[in-house]
């Protein structure tokens, strides 16, 4: 892989994160977890390039994300369609996915991405809030996606690295 700018990244966001999807990971006492996303986006903040990820409560990977100052996003290709689908549905607590699924993991620093992957956005974590059910301006959207109350939490991230294959 080789590195590039995040301003040269050629990538249709639109398709890299609702469509592709990423695979969020990070590591916490020397093991790491990972997990689907395709909710994100990326864009500028406080003067930086930045990536925002929301990961609900519930999620393992959450305990990752928040015990590190960083964390990737992985974006690989269709062929991996089905074992993207299973990092979304599969808990790390209850089994070891990415031995399972055969990805290979590799580090920038102490930061975790997968080998397989065509775009990786290595990030630094700045900011982090759940989403507040007062603040909800279109009342459906929290109806929707929140009957169980479980509101994500909202993670800003500078991107430091970006490397593609």
């Amino acid at each position: 892989m080789r590195q590039i700018k995040p301003e040269e990244l050629q990538k249709n966001p639109f398709q890299m994160i609702g469509k592709e999807w990423l695979l969020v990971a990070a590591e916490k006492d020397g093991k790491t977890n990972a997990m689907t996303a395709s909710w994100g986006g990326v864009g500028i903040m406080w003067g930086k390039p930045v990536a925002y990820v929301f990961i609900r409560p519930q999620r393992y990977t959450k305990e990752f994300i928040d015990a590190s100052d960083t964390f990737s996003l992985s974006v690989l290709g269709e062929e991996y369609r089905k074992t993207l689908s299973y990092f979304g549905t599969v808990s790390g607590r209850d089994e070891d996915k990415i031995a399972r699924s055969g990805l290979q993991i590799a580090y920038d620093g102490a930061t975790p991405y997968f080998q397989e992957a065509g775009t990786v956005m290595l990030c630094r974590k700045l900011f982090a809030q759940y989403y507040d059910p007062a603040c909800f301006i279109d009342k459906t959207c929290d109806e929707k996606w929140y009957p169980q109350k479980d509101y994500h939490m909202m993670y800003i991230a500078e991107i430091e690295k970006v490397l593609v294959d």
